[in-house]
C-alpha cells in the first residue's frame, strides 16, 4: 500500500506550508483514489500543482522510506524543466530551465542549508548543492518552485527546490526496513545498503518522534578517454613547425579509469508536538558522512608542452582543424591519483507553529554544517607520476565517438622507458558554516484581500576554504632505480572495449604508498604555508537580512492570487592572500547590496477542471564562492590558473511565467507552460596572463560583471493512469514532459564572443515514463534525454567545448509478497549509454564516458 490517504493530503499541502506566509493548499488529496504506488505519487504530486498558489511541480515519496529512485537528483530529472549532471553515473547536480546548478535554490525542509563542496581534485563551487547526501529513503516530497512569492527566500534564477524528509505526526506509528544490493557490471560487485525508519504517534495525537538511519554503499569504475581543449595557433612558429595561422590542435590528452568506493552513513530524527489545534512544534535532525575512495589510473598525454614541434609535411588539415600530425618531444606521463574525499553534512533545524483564529505566525531557525575534507595527507589528492619523452602520432578524422589514433614508437608498458616527475599532494578543507533564521506572521480575512503576511529573515553563511600544494621534485631518476616495486600494470583488460579505436589500452602507473613512503617525509609535511597555498585559500562570510509584505487576493472562487515585495540587503566580506610582487598579503573586500524583489501570481480556475495562471517576478542569484574570493589556484599540469574577484554582484533577472493546466480526471492532466527571463548583470569570463613566482606566467581565468542574457522557452507535461481500460490493463499509466529553452546571449570568455549560448543550458530535453500498478505489481521504465549543451567558454587561444546529447532508460519492478513485505529489482542506464563531449566541432575529440549498468535488488518490509 501507498501513503495512508491522511497522510496523502497532508503532504500535498507542502509545497504551501514551507513558510507561513503562504496560503495553505485546499485539502483536495483524499478524494484522489488509485491504486499501486507510482500512481500514487503521481496523484499527490499533480494534486500538489493544482491547488499551488504559484508555479511548482513536485515529486512524492510512494510510501515512508521508498522513493521512486534510488538517488533524489535522479528523481528531479521527471519534474518539467529539469536536466541533472551525472559524473560517473551518479546524479549530482540539478538545473531548471536551461540554467545550471548555482542558479537554483536548495532548501530543507523550508530552510536554507549548507553545502559541501568538491575537493577530489580542488574545483570547488560554492553553491552547487550534491544531492548526493541526501538519502532518497528519507525524503517525503520534493517542490520545485518556479514562480516564486515575496515571502520564499531568495536566492534562485532557475528554481527554488524545497525538500521535505519525513515527520512522525504525518507517518504516524509504523517501522520499515529496507534491505538492497548495488551491483555494478564494471566493476562486477555487490554492495550491501540498509535503511531503516521507526516512526510512533501517541494515542491522542498530540507527540510524535521518528527515527532514521541508513547505511548505503556503491563501487564505481568509470572508463574515460579525457582532453582538456584544443589549442588555437599553438604551432605556427618555424621552431614549432610553421604551420598557417588559424588552425586548432590538440591539448593534454588522458585515457584513465576512474574508481570509486563510496560509503554514506545517515541519520535522521524528527519530534513533533502539537498540544492543541493551534500550537505545533517540529524539531528535524539530519547528519550524513559520504566517503568517497577515489582511486584513479591515468596516461597523460601531452602534445602542447613547450618545446613540441610538429613534423613538417605530417599535418593533416580539415577546416580549421589539424585532425592528424606528428608531434616531436611529447611527453607521456602515468599517472596514479588517490584521494578519500570525506563530506560532512549536520542541519539542526526548530519550527514553531501558532495558529490561533484567523491568524498564521511562526518561527523558524536552522543551524547547518558541511564539512569537505581529506582525513590525511596520504589521502589528500595524491599525485604520483612517471614519464617519459616520445614522438606521437595521431589522428582524429573518425570524429569524437570513437577513440582517436594515438601510437608512439617507444612502449607504454615497459617500465624501463620512464622516470619520475614531481610528486604532489594537495589536501582541501571546505568548511560551510550556515545559520537561519524567520518570523512571520498572516492574518486572513474576508473580501478582496483574503490574507495580509509580512515577515523578516536573517541569514548568515561563512565558508572557510583552504588547500596546500606539496611538490617534491626527485629529479629525473629512472623508475626501476627508484623503486623496482612501486608500479604496475593497469589492472583492467577491457578498457573502453566497446569504443572503437587505436589508442593506449593499457600501460603502467605508480604505485601510490611506495611514492608516498618514498618521497613525503616528516620535513615536508611540517614545511610552512608557500606563497601558493596562502593564494589558493580564502575566507568569505555573508550577512543577509531581508523582509517582505505579501498580499493574498481572490476575486470570487474563480481567480486567486498574491502580490508582494521582498527587500535584501546582503553584507559580504572576501578574504584571502595576494601577491605583491613576491611577498604574499593578506586582504579584505568588503562589498554590500541591496535588492528589491517584487513578484506577482495570479491563478484562474477558468473551468472546475481548468486552471491557468500568470507570475512576474524579479529574481537573484549571488555568485558562486569562489567566483567572489580573492584567490588563485594555480594547476600543477599546465600553465593555467584560476582566480576570483570579489568586486562581483549578483545575478539578476526580471521573469514572467504564464500556464495553462487541464485536469481533465483525477488520474490525468495535461500542462503547458511559457516562460521568460531577462538577465542583467550577467557574469562572464575573463583571461589574462600574469606573473607567479616561480612558475613564470599563466593563463589566469577569472570573472567580471557585464554579459546579457535572455532565457525563454515552453514546457509541457503530461499523465494519465488508464482507468479506463477493462481490468488488469487499468493499472497501465504514463507520465511524459518535453521542454524547450531558447537563448539570447552576448558576453566573452577572454576575447572569444560567446552568442546565443549559456553554459549547460540544453536547448531540448524530455522524459518518458511507462507505468504499470495493478495487485502485488508495480513495474517502471523511464527514458530521460537531454540536448547537447555549452560545458565550458574556452577562452582567447581555446575551443569551447560542448556535452553531448545524452539519454538514460531506466526501470524498476517490484512484487509485493504480502501486504507488507515486497521485493524489488531496479536497474540504470539499462542500453549502456555513454557520454561524450566534443570542443566545439564533430572533428575535434573531447570525452568519452562509460560506467555502465547498474542493478539494485532487495527486500522492503513494514513493522
Amino acid at each position: 500500500m501507498g501513503l495512508p490517504l491522511p497522510t496523502l493530503a497532508q503532504t500535498a499541502t507542502s509545497a504551501q506550508d514551507a513558510n507561513a506566509g503562504q496560503t495553505p493548499v485546499e485539502q483536495g488529496g483524499a478524494d484522489i483514489v488509485v491504486t499501486g504506488s507510482y500512481a500514487r505519487s503521481l496523484a499527490a504530486a499533480t494534486e500538489t500543482k493544482r491547488q499551488a498558489a504559484f508555479g511548482v511541480d513536485s515529486i512524492n515519496s510512494t510510501d515512508i522510506g521508498k522513493f521512486p529512485t534510488q538517488n533524489v537528483a535522479e528523481a528531479l530529472q521527471l519534474v518539467t524543466g529539469v536536466a541533472i549532471t551525472r559524473p560517473r553515473g551518479e546524479g549530482l547536480y540539478v538545473s531548471v530551465r536551461g540554467l545550471g546548478p548555482q542558479f537554483q535554490s536548495t532548501l530543507l525542509n523550508g530552510r536554507t542549508v549548507a553545502i559541501n563542496d568538491l575537493i577530489e581534485n580542488g574545483g570547488a563551487n560554492g553553491r552547487q548543492f550534491r544531492f548526493e547526501m541526501l538519502p532518497a529513503e528519507f525524503v517525503s516530497q520534493i517542490d520545485v518552485v518556479k514562480t516564486p512569492t515575496p515571502d520564499m527566500t531568495e536566492g534562485a534564477l532557475g528554481g527554488n527546490i524545497d525538500v521535505h524528509t519525513f515527520r512522525p505526526l504525518e507517518v504516524g506509528t509504523k517501522t520499515t526496513l529496507n534491505l538492497r544490493g548495488t551491483y555494478t557490471t564494471m566493476t562486477d560487485r555487490v554492495t550491501p545498503n540498509v535503511t531503516g525508519i521507526a516512526s510512533w504517534k501517541s494515542a491522542d495525537g498530540t507527540f510524535g518522534l521518528l527515527a532514521g538511519a541508513q547505511y548505503w554503499g556503491k563501487k564505481v569504475r568509470n572508463d574515460r578517454w579525457y582532453n582538456t581543449s584544443w589549442n588555437l595557433n599553438k604551432f605556427t612558429s618555424a621552431a614549432a613547425g610553421g604551420l598557417p595561422a588559424g588552425l586548432y590542435t590538440p591539448t593534454r590528452t588522458r585515457p584513465t579509469v576512474e574508481t570509486e568506493n563510496r560509503k554514506r552513513v545517515s541519520g535522521l530524527v524528527s519530534a513533533q508536538w502539537q498540544p492543541s489545534p493551534e500550537l505545533l512544534t517540529t524539531l528535524d535532525v539530519l547528519a550524513t558522512r559520504l566517503d568517497v575512495a577515489y582511486d584513479e589510473f591515468g596516461l597523460d598525454i601531452y602534445p602542447d608542452d613547450p618545446g613540441t614541434s610538429i613534423v613538417p609535411g605530417s599535418a593533416k588539415i580539415e577546416g580549421d582543424t589539424v585532425v592528424g600530425a606528428t608531434i616531436n618531444k611529447v611527453r607521456f606521463m602515468g599517472t596514479r591519483e588517490y584521494s578519500l574525499n570525506r563530506h560532512d553534512l549536520v542541519t539542526v533545524g526548530l519550527k514553531q507553529d501558532w495558529n490561533p483564529d484567523g491568524w498564521t505566525v511562526s518561527g523558524n531557525v536552522n543551524w547547518s554544517y558541511a564539512h569537505s575534507f581529506h582525513p590525511s595527507y596520504a589521502e589528500g589528492t595524491v599525485r604520483s607520476r612517471i614519464q617519459f619523452n616520445a614522438p606521437l602520432t595521431y589522428d582524429t578524422s573518425g570524429g569524437y565517438k570513437v577513440i582517436p589514433t594515438f601510437t608512439t614508437p617507444v612502449d607504454v608498458t615497459n617500465p624501463a622507458n620512464y622516470v619520475l616527475y614531481p610528486f604532489n599532494i594537495a589536501p582541501k578543507n571546505s568548511k560551510d558554516e550556515d545559520f537561519y533564521s524567520r518570523l512571520d506572521a498572516g492574518h486572513s480575512m474576508d473580501g478582496f484581500l483574503s490574507k495580509i503576511a509580512a515577515g523578516g529573515e536573517y541569514h548568515w553563511r561563512k565558508r572557510d576554504y583552504a588547500r596546500r600544494d606539496f611538490t617534491v621534485d626527485p629529479g629525473k631518476v629512472l623508475l626501476n632505480s627508484f623503486a623496482p616495486n612501486g608500479y604496475e600494470q593497469t589492472p583492467f583488460d577491457d578498457f573502453l572495449d566497446t569504443v572503437s579505436g587505436n589508442g593506449p589500452r593499457t600501460w603502467i602507473v605508480p604505485i601510490t604508498g611506495v611514492f608516498y613512503d618514498k618521497l613525503f617525509t616528516d620535513a615536508i609535511a611540517n614545511a610552512p604555508l608557500t606563497a601558493g597555498d596562502m593564494r589558493a585559500s580564502y575566507l568569505v562570510t555573508e550577512k543577509t537580512a531581508s523582509a517582505y509584505v505579501r498580499a493574498d487576493y481572490a476575486v470570487g472562487s474563480v481567480i486567486t492570487g498574491n502580490i508582494g515585495v521582498r527587500y535584501v540587503h546582503t553584507d559580504q566580506v572576501a578574504s584571502g592572500t595576494l601577491t605583491l610582487g613576491t611577498v604574499p598579503t593578506a586582504a579584505s573586500f568588503p562589498k554590500t547590496f541591496s535588492n528589491w524583489l517584487p513578484s506577482f501570481n495570479l491563478r484562474a480556475a477558468l473551468t472546475p477542471t481548468l486552471v491557468g495562471r500568470l507570475a512576474a517576478s524579479r529574481v537573484l542569484t549571488r555568485p558562486n564562492v569562489t567566483q567572489s574570493s580573492p584567490q588563485i589556484s594555480v594547476s600543477t599540469d599546465a600553465p593555467t590558473a584560476s582566480g576570483g574577484n570579489p568586486d562581483l554582484a549578483p545575478f539578476l533577472a526580471t521573469q514572467f511565467d504564464g500556464s495553462l493546466e487541464w485536469y481533465f480526471s483525477r488520474r490525468g492532466s495535461l500542462t503547458g507552460a511559457l516562460f521568460y527571463k531577462a538577465m542583467d548583470d550577467y557574469i562572464t569570463a575573463q583571461n589574462v596572463n600574469i606573473d607567479i613566482p616561480g612558475r613564470g606566467t599563466v593563463l589566469l581565468s577569472t570573472q567580471v560583471n557585464g554579459g546579457d542574457a535572455k532565457v525563454y522557452g515552453v514546457e509541457a507535461a503530461y499523465n494519465q493512469v488508464f482507468t479506463f481500460l477493462p481490468k488488469p490493463l487499468d493499472g497501465l499509466g504514463i507520465q511524459a514532459s518535453y521542454t524547450h529553452t531558447s537563448v539570447q546571449s552576448n558576453y566573452t570568455a577572454g576575447a572569444r564572443p560567446i552568442k546565443d549560448e549559456l553554459i549547460g543550458l540544453s536547448k531540448n530535453s524530455f522524459n518518458l515514463v511507462g507505468f504499470y500498478d495493478y495487485g502485488p505489481v508495480s513495474a517502471r521504465l523511464s527514458y530521460v534525454w537531454r540536448d547537447k549543451y555549452l560545458s565550458g567558454n574556452g577562452s582567447t587561444t581555446q575551443a569551447p567545448t560542448y556535452q553531448d546529447a545524452f539519454g538514460s532508460l531506466d526501470g524498476n519492478l517490484s512484487f509485493r509478497v504480502t501486504d507488507r513485505t515486497m521485493v524489488s529489482l531496479e536497474a540504470i542506464n539499462i542500453a549502456g549509454a555513454k557520454q561524450y563531449s566534443y570542443s566545439d566541432l564533430p572533428l575535434r575529440y573531447g570525452e568519452i564516458n562509460f560506467w555502465g549498468r547498474t542493478i539494485l535488488f532487495g527486500v522492503r518490509t513494514e513493522f
